[in-house]
């Protein structure tokens, strides 16, 4: 039986965008025992995907200590692996890949550490169709396996039954308007760099709201509550009477189990995204001014998922700035996309989802 270890520690996104890797390696390799490493707050994500075998879980003492990574890498050679795709390709997953002592090995072209690799396949810099950089650039680590199978680049999320009927129940309790499409909303990135200011944000939904008769949820953790409110109180009083504020999930499944009952998602890029277009949602994403959009604006083709850079309408702007000066002034850069911007290009989207 052939044994295959797959990278990508990070983020929520990272690590469901690149589980089309062992998507599509179950589609090749069917007895294959294909492995994904992780790290331990985005297991989640990959619950009940049939195409992965084993998580092997990158853990707090192994992140944070130099020791307790030799050791986890030494854990992993126990494996026995036949190949290693590391997505990842830093300096913690190029240790992991040296000491794995698999047969082969499949990574990034990167300066200095081609020796670890079998093949260094280079970082495309520009997509070549509409799948964005992100899933273009995890598809090419599959290059040198020569694959005779039809690629599948989407990502998938997988729920079960009482997941579904949880949402439903929850959805009921709330006593949410079945008559009426319900658009969750990216409330808050990751960060602050990431977030839409939020005076910006309630204007947006103060428009959306004027513009369709529609059911509002918002994407936020517990922890941010006090954020998701300010934006709240932004909103105008006929909006506020749209938004269902106290309908969130304790956790991630609950959430993604919460976006499989709504129709579609508008906001800021994160994880949040994601997980609604592995759902089949259809997606408005707002991205940060330091963000390159043509990474993560995937699948996009104006009708089922489009967004907003603030270089699409002012692209003087980023002239001859480096992504280190556009992350340093994100927040003043912000202040540019002003929400008029983003409506003009969300409502015609938002008429082809919401609209009879």
């Amino acid at each position: 039986m052939m044994r295959i270890l797959v990278i990508q520690h990070k983020m929520i996104g990272d690590v469901l965008v690149s589980s089309i890797i062992c998507n599509n390696l179950r589609k090749a390799y069917p007895n294959a025992q294909i492995d994904y490493l992780v790290n331990d707050n985005t297991v989640a994500v990959l619950k009940g995907n049939p195409n992965i075998s084993n998580l092997i879980i990158f853990d707090k003492k192994a992140q944070n200590s130099f020791f307790e990574l030799i050791k986890f890498a030494f854990q992993i050679q126990k494996n026995k692996y036949d190949l290693v795709i590391d997505a990842y390709s830093k300096l913690q997953s190029w240790i992991i890949t040296l000491l794995s002592g698999a047969k082969q090995k499949i990574s990034y072209q990167k300066t200095g550490r081609t020796f670890l690799y079998d093949y260094n396949i280079p970082l495309a810099k520009n997509p070549s169709s509409n799948f964005g950089l992100a899933i273009e650039r995890r598809l090419s680590l599959l290059s040198p396996l020569n694959l005779t199978i039809s690629i599948d680049p989407f990502p998938k999320v997988f729920l079960d039954q009482e997941e579904i009927k949880f949402a439903t129940a929850l959805f009921e309790q709330h006593k949410i308007d079945e008559s009426r499409k319900t658009v969750m909303v990216s409330l808050l990135g990751s960060e602050k760099l990431k977030t839409y200011p939020p005076q910006y944000m309630a204007a947006i939904l103060d428009s959306v709201s004027d513009s369709f008769q529609i059911n509002i949820v918002f994407n936020y953790f517990p922890s941010q509550i006090e954020e998701a409110r300010i934006i709240y109180n932004y909103c105008a009083t006929k909006t506020q009477k749209n938004i269902y504020f106290d309908l969130l999930g304790a956790d991630l499944r609950q959430y993604i189990a919460i976006m499989s009952k709504c129709d579609v998602i508008i906001g800021n890029d994160g994880g949040a995204i994601n997980l609604a277009k592995a759902l089949g949602k259809p997606s408005f994403i707002i991205f940060s001014p330091w963000i390159e959009k043509k990474i993560w604006a995937t699948f996009e083709d104006g009708i089922h998922h489009t967004s907003i850079h603030l270089k699409d309408v002012l692209p003087a702007l980023f002239y001859d700035k480096t992504e280190k000066a556009l992350k340093e002034n994100a927040i003043s850069l912000y202040e540019n996309l002003k929400p008029a911007f983003v409506i003009e290009k969300m409502i015609p989207f938002l008429k082809q989802h919401l609209l009879p």
